[in-house]
């Protein structure tokens, strides 16, 4: 016969000269294999030179003061920093920007080239950047198409092929908005604290002129944009969520293959 087993076991000392395993802080994605890409890092600096090249021709073309207020070169400049600083992150095979910046970035491409093909491209006069859409219609021209068509598209692309998916989300809709409404708000105050005898050159869009529309016509415009803006953020992260993810790496394959137990 062997002897009962007793209820209460005693801790048993340690044994000296044994380290205690401790739960590790290390992440995961630190022991993950790094993995340089250098062809969304050079696709990445493209977009961005581009969007530089754009806001350089308006620049020449017009007023740095005037040029530099337009919501379109403010979001095209955000988006080639931002884009430069995922490029070289990519090339140097380091985590990617927080998905709040590159998801901002993105959301204020998109909204220039909606507001522009939808409410500017056929207005008249043409619609201008400079503010003097009668001269160097070249290269005014080139630069609408590139900051409100060519860049946009390419950080669609960006964000479709070469952006691994699931990383936007719904709290970070609302501050999104955030620049917008800053943005509302100092065009309403330039129109104001500018003495021109034209309203064009007061107010940067005919949809938030107050001389012509006044406050409750414009403000009335300014919710339906900022719903239509609140609406095509909520579509970016239901589209992040459901899109394929573009950076998957195959199963790299070894030779051998298991074989089921004969017998």
């Amino acid at each position: 016969m062997t002897a009962p087993i007793p209820r209460d076991i005693p801790d048993l000392p340690a044994i000296p000269g044994i380290p205690a395993l401790l739960p590790s802080a290390v992440p995961a994605s630190a022991v993950v294999t790094p993995v340089r890409r250098p062809t969304t890092a050079t696709f990445r600096l493209l977009i961005a030179a581009l969007a530089a090249a754009g806001v350089t021709i308006d620049l020449i073309l017009g007023s740095p003061l005037l040029v530099l207020s337009h919501f379109a070169i403010q979001s095209n400049i955000l988006l080639a920093l931002v884009l430069t600083l995922s490029a070289r992150r990519a090339w140097t095979a380091r985590r990617p920007l927080p998905s709040a910046l590159t998801g901002a970035a993105l959301l204020y491409a998109l909204i220039t080239a909606l507001v522009y093909h939808l409410l500017l491209a056929d207005t008249t006069p043409p619609y201008s950047l400079t503010g003097a859409p009668a001269s160097h219609t070249v290269w005014q021209a080139l630069a609408v198409h590139i900051l409100h068509t060519a860049v946009p598209v390419a950080a669609v692309l960006d964000w479709l092929l070469l952006t691994a998916p699931g990383h936007l989300h719904l709290r970070q809709a609302v501050s999104w908005l955030l620049y917008p409404l800053a943005y509302l708000l100092f065009t309403l105050a330039r129109g104001e604290l500018l003495l021109l005898p034209d309203s064009a050159g007061r107010y940067l869009y005919p949809f938030l002129d107050v001389a012509h529309h006044g406050y409750k016509g414009t403000l009335a415009n300014a919710l339906l944009l900022g719903l239509s803006f609140y609406g095509l953020a909520l579509l970016l992260i239901a589209l992040d969520h459901t899109r394929p993810n573009p950076t998957r790496h195959h199963r790299v394959k070894t030779g051998f293959r298991l074989q089921p137990p004969v017998g």
